[in-house]
This record gives C-alpha cells, sequence and structure tokens, in this order.
C-alpha cells in the first residue's frame, strides 16, 4: 500500500458523519478506536467550514460510550450513533448494549476491522488489524446475539444508505440497537458526495376496530380485572394513556419487580403495588400492557382468568423463553390502542365498578399504611444499628426531590423494592431501572441528563455495582462536558444477592456451619466517595440517620451548582 501525503477529498469518514447527520443523530457517543481518523478528519471540516454534523462526545470507555447513549435515548427516543473500536471496543461494550436491546433504545452502533490487512491498494491501515484486532467473520457477528440487527457495509456506495437502513430498523419496534461494521478501507476511500436521506419517524400501526370492541366486551363483562405493565412509560405518552385507561374503567394497574421504567403514578389509588401473584388466583381478566414476562415461574396459569396482551409487538424475538398464556392480542401502537379502549369505557356495571373500586380502595389504603410505617420504623433507627435503614434514604430522596422534577435511575438489586415504593414516582420518564449486566449506571444517568440538562438526575447504586462501573471514565464525562449528577450508593458492604442465594440453596450447609462466605464480602474496598476528589467532586459518606438529610442536601446544592456529587451511605441491610 502507498501512504500518500497528498491533500484528500471526501472520503468514507464523510460519508458516515453525513449519514447520522441525515438520520437525526444529536450525538456521536465515540470510545476512540484508530479506525475513527476519517470520522474525525470530517468533524474537523464540517467544524471549519461551518457545516452541519452530530455533536460529538470523545468517552474513555465503551461502557460510557453506550450506557450514555442509552440514556440519552430512555428521553429523546430517537436512534444516536456510537462508535467503538473494532471486535474488542464491541465486546468491551457488549453488555451495555445488550442492555440497551433489554431497554428497547434504538441507537446505530459501529466499529471496523480491516479487509486487506495492508495488501490492497490505497491507504495503509496499518499492521495492528492483522496481528491482533480482527475476528473471523467480522465483528457483526460477533455482535448478532446482543442487537436486533447486524451487518456489514461492504461498499462505499451502500455506506449512507446502510446507516439509514440501521437507524430505521433501530427505531421501530421492538426499538433496540443495530449495529454496522464498516471496513476502515472504505472510510478512507473517496467518497462521491451521495448523501443519504433523512429517516422519518416509524408509522403508527392500529388494531381493528373490532379487534378493540371485542376487548372491550371482555372488560365490560369483567368484575375482577387487572392491569399489569412493565414497560407502557417508554412510549411516548404511554404513562398518560394507561392513567386514562385505567381511571376510565376503574382497573387496579400492578407494577411488578420486572418493571424498567416508571408507568403509573405510584401515589394513585388505582395503582396495585408490585405483587402479580395474588391476581393470578383472583383476576378474572388480565391485560399484560407492554408486558414481556408477567408470571414467575413461567408455568404459573392464571387460574381462572382470560388474559389479553396489548403490546405492538408482544413476542420478543430477543427473549430466550416467553410465556404469556394470551387468549388474545391486540397489537397495534400501544398509546393508540388504549385510547380506543378508554373511548369505548362504556355502559359499565355499576355494581361491579364499586365492588372493585372499593377492594382497591382498602388496598391502596392498607400499602400507604404499610409505607408510612416502614418509614417511621426506619426513622427512629439509631447510630449503634450500624448505618442508615435503607427505607429512610429513599424516603428522605423522596422528600427532597419532591416538586424538582427530577429523573432517578437505579441499579440497586438488593435495594430496589425499597427505592421503587419509597420513592413513589408519579410522573412519566422520572424513573428508569439500568437493563443487563450491573455496571452502566452512571453512564445512563449521565445521558439522561444529557437529554435532560434542566432536570435533576439522581442514580441510586448499590456498592457491588458501584464497583462494576468504570467509574473514572464516568466522572470523566461528567465532568468534560458538564453533566451534574447526584449518586447515592447503598453500601451495606456486601455483595446480598450473592450471599441470599447460598443461604436459600444451602440453609444448612458448611459455609451455615462455618460462616465462611464466599464471593459476597465487600468490607475491604475504600471509601467509594473518595474516587470522586480528584475530579474537583462533591463527596459524602455517611453512617448515621441523622447525617442523612444535611448530606443529601449538601449534595443537590453542589449538583444544582454544576458539579456531580457522590453520597456513599452505609445502610443496616
Amino acid at each position: 500500500m502507498t501512504d500518500t501525503k497528498a491533500v484528500r477529498g471526501p472520503d468514507g469518514g464523510d460519508a458516515l458523519v453525513a449519514a447520522f447527520n441525515a438520520v437525526g443523530a444529536d450525538y456521536l457517543f465515540c470510545s476512540s478506536g484508530s479506525e475513527w481518523a476519517p470520522v474525525w478528519e470530517s468533524l474537523a471540516r464540517r467544524h471549519r467550514d461551518g457545516e452541519p454534523a452530530p455533536e460529538y462526545l470523545d468517552l474513555t470507555h465503551e461502557t460510557v460510550a453506550v450506557g450514555m447513549a442509552t440514556g440519552y435515548g430512555l428521553l429523546t427516543r430517537r436512534p444516536q450513533g456510537v462508535l467503538l473500536h473494532a471486535a474488542p471496543g464491541l465486546l468491551q461494550g457488549s453488555m451495555a448494549v445488550h442492555g440497551a436491546l433489554l431497554a428497547g433504545v434504538p441507537m446505530v452502533v459501529a466499529s471496523s476491522e480491516s479487509t486487506t490487512y495492508g495488501d490492497g491498494p490505497g491507504q495503509d491501515p496499518g499492521g495492528q488489524w492483522y496481528r491482533n484486532l480482527s475476528v473471523v467473520g467480522g465483528p457483526h457477528h460477533v455482535a448478532q446475539p446482543f442487537t436486533k440487527w447486524a451487518n456489514e457495509a461492504a461498499s462505499l456506495h451502500t455506506l449512507p444508505t446502510m446507516v439509514t437502513r440501521a437507524a430505521e430498523l433501530a427505531w421501530r419496534a421492538p426499538a433496540g440497537p443495530a449495529y454496522l461494521n464498516i471496513p476502515l478501507e472504505i472510510l478512507l476511500e473517496d467518497w462521491d458526495g451521495r448523501e443519504a436521506k433523512p429517516v422519518v419517524p416509524p408509522g403508527s400501526t392500529h388494531s381493528s376496530p373490532e379487534e378493540a370492541d371485542a376487548v372491550a366486551r371482555l372488560i365490560r363483562e369483567s368484575h375482577n380485572p387487572v392491569i399489569v405493565t412493565e414497560t407502557a412509560g417508554r412510549e411516548a405518552g404511554g404513562f398518560e394513556a394507561l392513567v386514562a385507561f385505567a381511571e376510565a374503567w376503574n382497573i387496579p394497574v400492578v407494577e411488578p419487580d420486572s418493571a424498567v421504567c416508571g408507568n403509573f403514578p405510584r401515589t394513585h389509588p388505582l395503582h396495585a403495588g408490585s405483587d402479580v401473584g395474588p391476581w393470578i388466583d383472583e383476576a378474572d381478566l388480565i391485560l399484560l400492557v407492554n408486558c414481556r414476562a408477567p408470571f414467575y415461574p413461567p408455568s404459573r396459569r392464571p387460574a381462572k382468568a382470560r388474559v389479553v396482551v396489548i403490546d405492538e409487538v408482544p413476542q420478543r424475538p430477543h427473549v430466550v423463553y416467553q410465556v404469556l398464556f394470551a387468549d388474545q392480542y391486540l397489537e397495534g401502537g400501544v398509546v393508540n390502542t388504549l385510547r380506543q379502549l378508554t373511548k369505548r369505557a362504556k355502559d359499565l356495571d355499576g355494581d361491579a365498578v364499586t365492588v372493585r373500586r372499593t377492594a382497591q380502595q382498602r388496598c391502596h389504603a392498607a400499602e400507604s399504611n404499610a409505607i408510612a410505617s416502614a418509614e417511621a420504623k426506619a426513622a427512629t433507627g439509631t447510630a449503634e444499628a450500624g448505618g442508615v435503614d435503607p427505607v429512610l434514604v429513599a424516603a428522605t430522596l423522596r422528600r427532597l426531590l419532591d416538586g424538582q422534577d427530577a429523573v432517578v435511575v437505579d441499579e440497586t438489586i438488593t435495594h430496589s423494592r425499597i427505592v421503587k415504593r419509597h420513592l413513589q414516582q408519579v410522573d412519566p420518564d422520572s424513573y428508569f431501572y439500568v437493563q443487563g449486566g450491573l455496571g452502566q449506571g452512571i453512564a445512563v444517568a449521565l445521558g439522561v441528563k444529557l437529554a435532560a440538562r434542566e432536570r435533576p438526575v439522581v442514580l441510586t447504586i448499590g456498592d457491588g455495582a458501584f464497583t462494576y462501573n468504570p467509574v473514572i471514565p464516568s466522572y470523566d464525562a461528567s465532568k468534560t462536558y458538564g453533566l451534574p449528577v447526584l449518586i447515592v450508593v447503598f453500601n451495606n458492604r456486601v455483595y446480598r444477592s450473592m450471599n441470599l442465594n447460598h443461604r436459600r440453596f444451602y440453609p444448612d450447609g458448611a459455609a451455615a456451619q462455618t460462616g465462611e462466605w464466599l464471593g459476597t464480602d465487600l468490607h475491604r474496598l475504600p471509601r467509594l466517595a473518595a474516587f470522586a476528589e480528584p475530579f474537583g467532586m462533591h463527596t459524602e459518606t455517611v453512617d448515621t440517620p441523622a447525617g442523612l438529610a444535611p448530606a443529601l442536601e449538601r449534595a443537590l446544592k453542589a449538583v444544582s451548582d454544576g458539579t456531580t456529587a457522590v453520597v456513599d451511605v452505609l445502610v443496616t441491610r
């Protein structure tokens, strides 16, 4: 190959930037790799010449790049560009890409490999590809199991429209990441300037009026219906549409532990908690609204209820095993379907509605009293208890965030039920649970902040999950791009979920007899808040109930002043 020093014209890097610009990507989230020099040169030219381009974020870890794109997409619901480095970068970011797939976030992920290894004409791609970067078959084969669609852009002539196709596939239901392998030689090839056509939002799909009428009839004839939802709130307008639907028909709403976002106001009288168990035996109609895995174990069939599935794509292709027990499907867009069913809430059986409304009021009152009792008990804790009750942490956060239009990103495990129950989110797009493997939470929170700079963003995270995160690259991104968030660590000094499983499977085993619990102890870790100190961030460590609220208040003040704050709370359990 030759390595010419002549001034070069537009090349594949320009084609890729133009394509991402055409599909409406606001950002290119990049964890740098040597293949992206053509993209960097294109961006430099565009900045010099005042031409439009997505904003480029230079990030120092693949999980941070993908996680931020995920957080940004949770709020904007539009595909962004993610650039990783060859197969190693793709593998490093694969957990976060899989998390985006589970969360239903559209994005176009790209990385590159050489196809000529220096033996072809044109620019020399470099020997690193021949020696240790390439994988047999190409990285698009690596990406297939954890993306919605994976392919290779094998020609510069098709590159722009391949990006268009990837973005359109990523955006359409079920939304998720699409992947493109773009060989470095194509990025270096001269480009003739043909650009991709801008991507338009997906069209809407609808169930027929006859299908909606049939489901409305089932609801009208039922005496004890229930709605179960995991991700209705992920749809634009889904939160509001579900509230209107439930209120029109007076149907309780359960958000099971598998719910991944806020779908219904937790304080609403029709909110029926997180336990779907009693309804499996008692309900005569179960309406699964965007609910991928409602029953556990999957074979736990409802005793007498008919099951209606309301979901644009009810059978999730990426779910290995999925049991819905559906008697009827409404497969149009969920928001429109809920609105159509709301319009049909007429000629209801007044006696049946009164009976279930009264029963739900009793249940809601009991749950409200239980929450208040748990919080009162937590507030009486003392320092001698060895820290702060996690219920008090969640309840204090709720009080301090009240009226602030905050967004909470949650990456706790053993405390996730407490966080959901006591934070009591009431607004759309105010709560998201990080999907897939642990270690993405800080990046997802930063991406949410990027999409909602005017809103306070809080990450609740366990100490085990915190240690999985690429903390230094995340703090670097926070400081570099002015993305202040509050990180609250629920620190029980143990991998509690691992320990609980060991105790559950072997209650009388050798570990129980000797106290040798392996794979769980985190007491050896240093102060977790201290990692933020070199970045000039606000840090606090709290180990008493009396110190909790003042520390969180100071941290929120620091965030409002523009710096990330980390509050490491030593919790009692």
